[in-house]
C-alpha cells in the first residue's frame, strides 16, 4: 500500500518538470517546446505521464509551474517543521488564553485534536493573509514576476539581482529537486505517522524511537 501511494505522488509530481524560459507564441504548444524547461533533467528527463501537457499552452504551463513551487515550498516548511517539533523544540507561550500551550500540542496528526478552536482559528487566518496579500506573484494577480513563484513583489531581493543567469536557473532547479523530495518525504512521514506512529524508518532500524 505504501509503495502504491508513493508511486502515485511521484508521477504527480513528476509532471510537473519544467519551468518558464521562454515565451512561447503559439496558442498551443508540442511537448517538446517544454523539454528543455528548469527541472527536466536525467535521468527521467522531460516526463509528463498524466498528459497534464498535452496540447497545454504557456499560461497552462505557467500555472502548474507556480502551483508545483508552492506546493514544494509547503512541504519543504512541513518537513522541517515536523522535525523541529519530534526534537522537542516548540514555540514558547500559550497557543490560546485558557492557557494551553505550544509545548503541549502532540506531534503528527495528534496536533490536529489538540489544538483549541481559538488557536486553529489564528492558523487559518494567519495563512489566509499570507496566501491573499503576501505570497502572490503574476501567477494570482500581482506585479508580474520574473518567473512562476517570484514572490519578491518589488521589495524583497537577497541579493538574486546580482546572480548570473546562469545561477539563477541553477538555484530555481535546486529549489524544485528540493521541494519534489519535501512532497516525497512529507507523505512518507504521514502514511508511517497513521501506520504505526513512527513516521522516520530510520528510527527503527537504529532503535530509536520517534516519540520521546
Amino acid at each position: 500500500m505504501k509503495l502504491a501511494i508513493l508511486a502515485t505522488l511521484f508521477a504527480g509530481v513528476s509532471a510537473f518538470q519544467a519551468s518558464l524560459v521562454t515565451k512561447v507564441p503559439a496558442a498551443t504548444t508540442s511537448l517538446k517546446a517544454f523539454e528543455s524547461e528548469i527541472g527536466s533533467q536525467a535521468p527521467l528527463g522531460f516526463w509528463d505521464p498524466l498528459g497534464l501537457l498535452d496540447d497545454a499552452d504557456q499560461e497552462r504551463f505557467d500555472r502548474l509551474r507556480y502551483v508545483e513551487i508552492k506546493h514544494g515550498r509547503i512541504a519543504m516548511l512541513a518537513v522541517a517543521g515536523d522535525i523541529t517539533t519530534r526534537m522537542g523544540t516548540h514555540l514558547s507561550g500559550d497557543i490560546d488564553y485558557h492557557g494551553t500551550s505550544f509545548a503541549s500540542i502532540p506531534n503528527g496528526f495528534g496536533a490536529f485534536n489538540a489544538i483549541p478552536q481559538a488557536g486553529l482559528f489564528q492558523l487559518i487566518a494567519f495563512v489566509g493573509f499570507l496566501e491573499l496579500f503576501v505570497m502572490k506573484d503574476s501567477a494570482n494577480g500581482a506585479e508580474p514576476g520574473e518567473f512562476p513563484g517570484d514572490f519578491r513583489n518589488g521589495a524583497l531581493d537577497f541579493g538574486w539581482d546580482d546572480l548570473s543567469p546562469e545561477d539563477q536557473d541553477r538555484k530555481r532547479g535546486i529549489e524544485l529537486n528540493n521541494g519534489r523530495a519535501a512532497q516525497m518525504g512529507i507523505l512518507a512521514i504521514m502514511v508511517h505517522d497513521q501506520l504505526n506512529g513512527e513516521p522516520y524508518v530510520i528510527n527503527g532500524l537504529l532503535g530509536m524511537s520517534a516519540n520521546p
